[in-house]
């Protein structure tokens, strides 16, 4: 693969990015809306602030990529790697993703709702008040991390597998319909299940 000639200047909006790197670098307050990235690499690169709204990343990698408080809210990821990448505050509603893997990372108040995951695995991921309402998950898979304060209110789960995760579900577990857990998952979840379906649990 011929090596990815790197990118020096500001983004801007509503523009093709092809066969770039991006390292080391820092975009805060970018503007970058419905701009499309395609074979990029983001490395060691920071977003502050910002809008990305309507960005399409097709075949890209990021590795330890920090977005704080960026609008990412319906962007398009597909055939996407993130490495140890962070995301706090960040506003991704309506986010579609296809064939994405993201390894190692850490989400914090991270806002997914009523987004479409097909294919995604969350693999050593902490996610923290991550909120997925209304989402659509579709052979989504979260082994090896931990959630905490996650909001699956109304979303719609299809082959979704929370095996190895640590569970812990603020809202949505009547969402849970169908989902692949594990025993020990099953007993931690047991008092919430309960309280779900109404019943009364007496020592």
């Amino acid at each position: 693969m011929a090596e990815r000639t790197r990118f020096q200047g500001d983004l801007e909006p509503d523009e093709d990015y092809e066969g770039l790197r991006f390292a080391d670098a820092a975009f805060d307050d970018a503007a970058a809306g419905g701009s499309r990235f395609l074979d990029c690499e983001f490395a060691g690169v920071s977003f502050g602030g910002g809008r990305l709204r309507k960005a399409r990343f097709t075949d890209v990698s990021l590795y330890q990529v920090r977005f704080v408080a960026t609008d990412l809210s319906e962007t398009g990821w597909q055939g996407a790697v993130l490495t140890g990448c962070a995301l706090a505050g960040v506003q991704a509603f309506s986010a579609t993703a296809r064939g994405v893997r993201i390894r190692g990372g850490k989400l914090e108040a991270v806002n997914f709702r009523g987004g479409a995951f097909t294919d995604v695995t969350f693999e050593d991921c902490v996610l923290r008040d991550v909120d997925f309402g209304g989402a659509r998950l579709v052979r989504v898979s979260f082994a090896g991390c931990t959630l905490a304060g996650a909001d699956f209110t109304n979303v719609s789960c299809t082959d979704v597998d929370l095996q190895g995760a640590s569970l812990g579900i603020a809202a949505g577990y009547e969402s849970l319909r169908g989902v692949t857990i594990d025993r020990v998952q099953l007993v931690t979840l047991a008092p919430f299940l309960a309280r779900q379906l109404g019943l009364v649990v007496t020592d």
